[in-house]
């Protein structure tokens, strides 16, 4: 019988073996001939720092055991029954003559496609962005020059917005395919600490490799990647797709998976004069906060700020502002502000860390709500709101994809300032403009970032300190639409198209995305043949 034991909690730095011999010490009274010999292993740890004289991991040990226990008992050492749950697969009866097509190739796309492949039913995935190699390309054009590629970007290409990221994959969704999907990263190259990290993060640099391998086993099972191949139209008879049409030519097909991104903008145009609903939702719009890295290791951790035992210093802050959520996302430890433009004539931010987190400054998305009410409850209002902003960052920095950039203690002020010189902007390797981002953000939007900035200080000092750096604008934490599905996922209105992951309004972040895709794949298995 596989147990966890929990709570089991130790200064920061004592080693892990110290857990392990804690756990077996505490299920004693299970009996002391129970535990059978090199099982024990550490299943999770987490940093408790709100004590900072007092700061400790708690760990979560797994281990076997002979024989089986009631729950009764088990809660009595404070452990439970652990089974690893396995992705269980049913095939259908529905013959195809067509392959199954995916469209985007980001993490619901990917593990979509992944699954499918794996079980023989060797999709074609069409993504309009490059391969790992032409982002790479793509994106360091973008930063030296400012020359912008609107089909291959931080937004489009090979692993979705989430390759350049910190590639975070920590999610609040409480399902029992998280652990898988975090399995199957580690098989293609992630850090095993994952798998036991309450925080897990993968990091820019090693989440390309995972992309790649990820793509070499969906093709070496006879999947298709068509990389800049960008899908353009539907060839749709009595609400039943028969192919759809690309910028490389039509493709057959007897199902189409909608995994497009939260950015897609023009795509999801082009599927709304098909027909498809689409609703707004709620998103969030805001700023890319900088402090330094060591500013704010000092106020999470105190006088041990700085030990090699503890991680960089990371932060989740949320609260309320005049009825509006105002909360941090996407905190990057030593990491950049990226350029994470996908159109023409926009600006937009995004953070990224590497694996080792070793740049000077952190940075987080600073991010307000906004409901359907507040652009006039319509898809395309939403979109139109988003893009005005952008554009307005783009006006703001001076037409050339520089951001505009504000201290805190200036924009608290109202004011516009000076070229910050204590926290130094990563943005574009320093390419800003000093501006005043009250003028760029939507009134309601500035005043509840006052509100919030102020609060979050009195949580984490230093928050507010008028030297750290506003970078305009966060707009892409979500997407502003949800396209409606049915119980076996399909759109409405028709029968074969599934909508799925993040641009779809399904999920928020790599694993839950993941999750998704997953949840796609498991539904098209359970209705067609191999």
């Amino acid at each position: 019988m596989r147990i966890l034991v929990r709570g089991l909690r130790l200064p920061f730095d004592k080693d892990e073996r110290y857990a392990i011999e804690k756990a077996i010490k505490k299920i004693k009274p299970l009996g002391s001939r129970c535990i059978q010999e090199g099982t024990a292993c550490i299943f999770k740890k987490s940093l408790d720092a709100r004590k900072k004289d007092a700061i400790s991991f708690v760990y979560t040990v797994a281990l076997t055991v002979d024989g089986s226990y009631s729950p009764e008992k088990l809660a009595a050492v404070d452990a439970v029954a652990y089974q690893e749950k396995s992705i269980q697969v049913t095939n259908g009866t529905e013959k195809r003559e067509a392959p199954i097509v995916v469209a985007g190739f980001g993490p619901s796309g990917m593990f979509c496609a992944l699954l499918l492949a794996e079980h023989g039913y060797t999709p074609i995935v069409v993504e309009r962005g490059g391969n790992i190699d032409d982002r790479m390309q793509a994106v360091e054009l973008f930063n030296r020059t400012g020359i912008l590629n609107p089909d291959c970007n931080i937004q489009f290409g090979a692993g979705g917005a989430g390759t350049f990221s910190d590639g975070k994959l920590m999610t609040r969704i409480n399902d029992e395919k998280c652990h898988y999907v975090l399995s199957r990263l580690c098989e293609f190259g992630a850090p095993a600490e994952i798998l036991v990290q309450a925080k897990p993060h993968i990091g820019t640099d090693r989440l390309k490799t995972v992309v790649q391998n990820m793509s070499d086993r969906i093709e070496a099972l006879g999947g298709r990647i068509l990389y800049n191949t960008k899908l353009t139209g539907m060839d749709i008879v009595n609400g039943r797709i028969k192919g759809v049409k690309t910028t490389c030519g039509d493709i057959p097909c007897a199902a189409l998976v909608l995994a497009l991104g939260h950015s897609a903008r023009d795509t999801y145009a082009m599927i709304s004069q098909a027909g498809m609903i689409m609703q707004p939702k709620p998103f969030s719009v805001g700023v890319r906060i900088e402090h330094l890295q060591c500013a704010i290791d000092a106020a999470l951790y105190g006088k041990a700020a700085g030990h090699p035992k503890l991680p960089k210093g990371e932060y989740a802050l949320s609260t309320h502002a005049a009825g509006r959520g105002v909360y941090t996302f996407c905190m990057c430890p030593g990491g950049t502000v990226v350029a994470a433009a996908s159109e023409e004539g926009g600006v937009v931010t995004n953070g990224m860390s590497k694996y080792a987190r070793d740049g000077v400054n952190a940075n987080s998305a600073l991010c307000v709500s906004v409901q359907p009410e507040d652009y006039g409850s319509n898809v395309w209002k939403a979109v139109d709101f988003v893009r005005g902003l952008e554009q307005r960052a783009f006006c703001a920095g001076g037409r050339d994809y520089r951001a505009p950039v504000q201290t805190v203690g200036d924009f608290l002020q109202n004011r516009q300032g000076s070229v910050p010189s204590v926290v130094r902007p990563s943005y574009m390797d320093g390419r800003i403009t000093v501006a005043n981002l009250n003028e760029v953000l939507p009134p309601f939007v500035s005043k509840a970032l006052h509100t919030g900035i102020a609060q979050f200080d009195r949580k984490l000092h230093g928050f507010a300190d008028e030297n750290a750096l506003l970078t305009g604008v966060e707009t892409r934490t979500s997407s502003p639409l949800r396209l409606p599905r049915a119980a076996e996922g399909t759109a409405i209105g028709f029968d074969n198209v599934y909508p799925c992951g993040e641009g779809a309004g399904y999920a928020g972040g790599i694993t839950s995305a993941a999750i998704d895709g997953i949840n796609c794949a498991l539904a098209l298995m359970r209705r067609f043949q191999v």
